[in-house]
């Protein structure tokens, strides 16, 4: 541009300024201006106010009548019952030194049960169930429907330290439950009571239908083992204890009285108990897949029948829950109920085995020392005192056959195999003479099998090894894994048990070194093997505290042979034994009569 151009721009600027200055508002014109806007702005916002206000209204005026229909549509569906039927969930917690209860205004009913001087695997708290794993509840009619109590909300009637009690008003009568929890006791007491209920709820049969279920979770770190020795256990009316088994899935229709069912896992129970005993029952458990990942065992399920009549004026049912560790001890604290029967300690001779001698010395010997290794220790050393006389029957027994040995293959020699009856003859006359009983040595072992069958059932069923460690296990009452498999092994697992392994390494060289003793047929090498190969898949799950009694066992028997033969058996002397025995005349038996003249007239017929 030129420099007319700049001047021309220049003017245009100043003439926009002046005119800018000349037609700009004075101070009364903004005043009235910002005091317009003002007005403008309130009045907007006072429009906007009151359109809120209109519109809250209406919605209240909605609300209430959508209430006073949802009410009336509640009445209709559930008659009197309709306010209880929804309700806001409430806990109320009950406890003493041994355990914590948390009850909820649905169903009046325990929420879940924490024994709380045990922690589950994991660091967890030792809950029995918890929430809805747990349905407990009356069935009974309203109005020609069908109703469940676990689906109501109580109303919380008054709460201490340790009682609670709910109730629900029908009419002018109500029913109430009451629990009330003593201190220092696992029981918990439980009441249903009604009034006046006759006239708003009946049942057809004059008995209620009570059902309880419980999803059983996982609480110890061997779940196959933890599986094992679970169940439903119930008492027939002041009579036997029995239970549906613990493998697979089972249900059970009872039409006989019962005075307890109770849900067992390994070392925990929850029992229910009643005063009156039900009237008959149907049981039922499930067990989940451990291959899945899941925290529920097993499924169980109650339908019990409890005698209760609604036309009486005043109608209650007395409940006990128990919510106690499978000790044996504190089981037995319940004087003629029986709950002992929930510690799987075997039938017949192993039971009373383990009932009056196993549990005794343990006890004994717990009060006297706190390791637990060395207490099985000591316990084992007292088991293979006790039966060291048969041991040394047995072994003097092999010890007779062995020397016969030699005498016994010339019989063979002579004798060709055709000639069974014959050989087979000559070598009991040979034993009689020698006065050798070929059955000696397998007697003695079969008198020390109720002892092992004993010890193989208190092991696992101890709640007292439960979180005792002792050198690598540091858990006595499960597996002790030294090494944990990236795989799982069919039928073993996938972790290294050392105790089980040491267990079957001893016992393939006692095997070895009997073997060698007895001078065995060939092809018998192999044999020495299979059993203690069987073993280690078998015992690999087992609780280490079973396994290393097993450890000991088969080492003190290893040092028990060798203390006889080195200082109790002398197989040159035992020959010359023989030998006299045989200069002696010899009484028949009448047993060795009979089966002389057996031979006899098979060799006549054979003839």
């Amino acid at each position: 541009m030129d420099k007319k151009s700049y001047i021309g721009l220049a003017l245009i600027f100043v003439v926009m300024v002046v005119f800018q200055w000349i037609n700009s508002p004075s101070e009364e014109e903004r005043a009235k201006w910002r005091q317009y806007h003002e007005q403008q702005a309130a009045a907007e916002k006072a429009r906007q106010d009151s359109i809120a206000a209109l519109q809250a209204a209406a919605q209240s005026v909605d609300v209430a009548l959508d209430d006073t229909t949802r009410q009336s549509q509640l009445v209709a569906k559930y008659g009197l019952l309709a306010p209880y039927m929804e309700g806001e969930l409430n806990h109320i917690t009950l406890e003493n030194n041994l355990i914590a209860l948390d009850l909820t205004n649905k169903g009046a009913r325990i929420y879940s049960a924490e024994i709380k001087e045990y922690k589950a695997y994991g660091d967890r708290a030792l809950k029995l169930f918890d929430g809805d794993d747990n349905r407990f509840g009356f069935s009974f009619i309203h109005n020609t429907r069908s109703y469940f109590t676990g689906d109501m909300f109580f109303n919380l009637k008054e709460k201490n330290d340790s009682c609670a009690t709910f109730v629900a008003n029908i009419g002018d009568g109500s029913m109430t439950m009451t629990y009330y929890l003593p201190n220092n006791s696992y029981e918990v007491h439980y009441t249903l009571e009604t009034e006046n209920l006759g006239s708003y709820v009946y049942n057809r049969t004059s008995a209620l239908d009570l059902e309880w279920t419980m999803n059983m979770p996982y609480a110890e770190k061997g779940h196959k083992s933890e599986g094992t020795w679970s169940g439903v256990y119930y008492r027939y009316a002041e009579g036997d204890v029995d239970d549906l088994g613990a493998t697979g899935n089972k249900k059970e229709q009872i039409n006989m009285n019962l005075d307890w069912v109770a849900y067992k896992d390994q070392f925990f129970s929850s029992i229910l108990e009643a005063k009156s005993q039900f009237a008959g029952a149907t049981l039922s458990t499930n067990a989940h897949d451990m291959s899945k990942d899941t925290l529920i065992m097993k499924d169980m399920a109650s339908n019990l029948g409890v005698k209760f009549d609604f036309n009486k004026p005043q109608e209650s049912a007395e409940f006990s829950f128990y919510f106690v560790p499978n000790y044996y001890y504190a089981l037995e604290s319940y004087e003629g109920k029986e709950f002992t029967e929930l510690l799987p300690l075997g039938w017949g001779i192993f039971g009373w085995i383990n009932e009056y001698f196993i549990i005794p010395v343990f006890k004994y010997l717990e009060m006297a020392f706190d390791s637990y290794g060395l207490i099985i220790l000591l316990l084992t050393i007292i088991i293979k005192t006790i039966i060291f006389p048969f041991t040394f029957s047995s072994y003097k027994s092999q010890a007779k056959m062995r020397v016969l040995k030699p005498q016994v293959d010339e019989i063979n020699a002579k004798i060709p195999a055709e000639k069974a009856m014959e050989r087979q003859q000559a070598t009991m006359n040979l034993y009689k003479k020698a006065g050798v009983n070929p059955m000696g040595g397998c007697l003695p072992m079969l008198l020390q099998m109720p002892i092992v069958f004993a010890a193989f059932r208190f092991f696992p069923a101890a709640i007292e090894f439960r979180g005792q460690s002792f050198l690598w296990a540091d858990d006595l009452s499960t597996y002790d894994s030294i090494i944990n498999l990236p795989f799982n092994i069919p039928f073993y697992g996938a972790h290294v048990s050392l105790f089980c392994l040491l267990f079957c390494g001893v016992q393939v060289a006692y095997s070895k070194a009997q073997m060698q003793t007895q001078q065995s047929m060939p092809g018998m090498g192999m044999m020495m093997y299979i059993m203690p190969i069987m073993m280690l898949f078998f015992l690999n799950d087992f609780p280490a505290a079973l396994n290393y009694y097993y450890f000991l066992s088969m080492l003190i028997t290893i040092l028990q042979t060798m203390v006889i033969k080195r200082f109790f058996i002398d197989e040159k002397s035992i020959l010359a034994q023989i030998e006299a025995n045989k200069k002696k005349p010899t009484k028949k038996s009448k047993w060795q009569a009979r089966y002389e003249e057996l031979m006899r007239e098979q060799k006549k017929q054979r003839k």
